[in-house]
C-alpha cells in the first residue's frame, strides 16, 4: 500500500540486476511512493540481467556507470539532474562483488589483486558516489544516502570471504562521510545490515541454502525479506527519518541481538 511518502523526491538507484534484487525492489517501491528516480549498473551487469524491463516498467531511465570510474560517477549524476530536473534527494548503493567468491578461493588461500578488485567495487565504490555527488552539489538538504551490508562485517561468516571486510569498510564510510555530509549539508548518511536474502549475488555464496535456514531460525521474526527491505529504506529515504544518521541499521529479523534460539537445537539436522 503506498503513502506517498516521496512525493515530488527524485533519486538514483544502483545495482538492480532482476526481479530478485533488492534494488530493484526498492526502485518499484520508490515509484510506488512518488519518486522520480534514475537506474544504473555496470554495462556487464546492464548486459546480463533485465534493468531494461524495470526501467520501462517505472518509466526511468537507465545509465550505464561503472562505480569504480570517476568519470563514470560524474556523468551519472550531471545526466540523472538533467533528466529528473534537479539534485536528488536519495540514492541507493547496492553493489557487491568479490572474484574470490566467485571463483571459489578459500579466505586463506586469497588472490589478493581480486581483494583489491572486490574493495574497489563493493566498498570505495560507496566512497567515490559520496564524494561525487559532494563535488558537483547533486543532493539536496536533507537527502538521504544508503548502502547495504550485512553482519559478516562485524563476525566472522567463514564462506563470506574478503566481502566481510568490504563491508566494515563500507560502514566506516558512512560515519565518515555521514560526518561531513551531516555538517555541511544536513544530508544523512546510513547502512542497512540485511539477512541474508535470496538475491542472483547472495545464493552465489557457498552454502547459501543452509546458512538461510539457519539465520530464519536463529532470528524470533525471520528472515527479512527483499520486499520488507525495499519497504526500510523508503522509511530512510522520506522525511520521517530527517535525523538518523552515522548508523549501520540492522533488518535481520532480530539475528543481530541473538546468543542461541532454542529452535536451532530442535531438528538441528535440517539447518
Amino acid at each position: 500500500m503506498a503513502h506517498n511518502l516521496l512525493a515530488g523526491k527524485k533519486g538514483i538507484i544502483f545495482g538492480a540486476l532482476d526481479d530478485q534484487s533488492i534494488a530493484w525492489k526498492v526502485a518499484e517501491r520508490c515509484v510506488e511512493e512518488g519518486a522520480k528516480i534514475t537506474l544504473t549498473n555496470a554495462p556487464v551487469a546492464l548486459r546480463m540481467g533485465a534493468i531494461n524491463a524495470l526501467g520501462e516498467k517505472l518509466n526511468a531511465e537507465i545509465i550505464p556507470a561503472d562505480a569504480t570510474n570517476m568519470e563514470d560517477m560524474e556523468n551519472l549524476f550531471s545526466k540523472s539532474m538533467e533528466i529528473l530536473g534537479g539534485k536528488v534527494d536519495f540514492v541507493l548503493h547496492s553493489i557487491g562483488m568479490s572474484l574470490n567468491v566467485r571463483k571459489k578461493r578459500e579466505y586463506t588461500n586469497i588472490k589478493y589483486e581480486w581483494m583489491q578488485k572486490t574493495f574497489d567495487i563493493s566498498a570505495m565504490s560507496f566512497h567515490r558516489m559520496m564524494q561525487t555527488m559532494w563535488k558537483l552539489d547533486a543532493i539536496n538538504d536533507w537527502g538521504s544516502v544508503l548502502g547495504l551490508t550485512y553482519i559478516a562485517a562485524q563476525r566472522v561468516f567463514p564462506d563470506y570471504n574478503e566481502m566481510a571486510e568490504s563491508k566494515a569498510l563500507l560502514e566506516s564510510y558512512a560515519r565518515s562521510f555521514g560526518y561531513h555530509f551531516g555538517t555541511e549539508k544536513n544530508v544523512r548518511v546510513n547502512t542497512i545490515s540485511q539477512s541474508p536474502t535470496w538475491t542472483t549475488a547472495g545464493s552465489g555464496v557457498k552454502g547459501f541454502d543452509k546458512f538461510f535456514g539457519y539465520a530464519d531460525k536463529m532470528s524470533p521474526l525471520g528472515n527479512a525479506s527483499a520486499d520488507a527491505c525495499a519497504d526500510y529504506c523508503i522509511s530512510l529515504f522520506s522525511d520521517y527519518t530527517k535525523m538518523v544518521t552515522m548508523q549501520n541499521l540492522y533488518h535481520d529479523g532480530g539475528f543481530s541481538q541473538m546468543g542461541m534460539n532454542p529452535a536451532i537445537l530442535e531438528n538441528d539436522d535440517e539447518v
